[in-house]
């Protein structure tokens, strides 16, 4: 198999657009849960303490918050068609991207610093054109 066929293929199982989320961010995630027969969307909101492989389609973030006393954390990727999608509250001023320091915080020592930045404009995602041509070329080549 060619390095092409490949990267087309996994360009075809992107999403067309992605919030760009960096570390210190407080999102919310509205991710698709399935039980038995019924589908709901289950929203998990909380800080982005890692991001990995931005460019990859097998993009994804870890989001940590604290419930009940006690710290939970979650890994979504972002191409997933479980994720409905994902929402930036809140952004910070980190200066690393793995922050695992947080882990042992707690209260107001966990706080970040909160930098302002508009809200609508990055939410709002701004649509990736794909062309079908080269969609219908990676199934004829499959």
């Amino acid at each position: 198999m060619s390095f092409e066929l490949i990267k087309k293929v996994n360009d075809t199982q992107k999403k067309d657009a992605v919030l760009d989320v960096k570390s210190g961010d407080t999102v919310r995630v509205h991710q698709k849960i399935k039980e038995g027969n019924k589908e709901r969307i289950q929203i998990f909101e909380g800080v982005v303490i890692r991001t990995d492989r931005k460019k990859s389609h097998t993009a994804r973030i870890t989001v940590r918050k604290i419930a009940s006393g006690v710290g939970v954390e979650k890994s979504f990727l972002l191409h997933s068609p479980l994720v409905e999608k994902i929402e930036i509250v809140r952004r910070a001023k980190v200066r690393r991207n793995y922050l695992s320091f947080l882990r042992n915080r707690s209260g107001k020592s966990a706080r970040l610093k909160p930098v302002a930045f508009d809200r609508e404009a990055v939410n709002t995602l701004a649509k990736k054109v794909v062309s079908e041509e080269t969609k219908e070329e990676v199934k004829e080549e499959a």
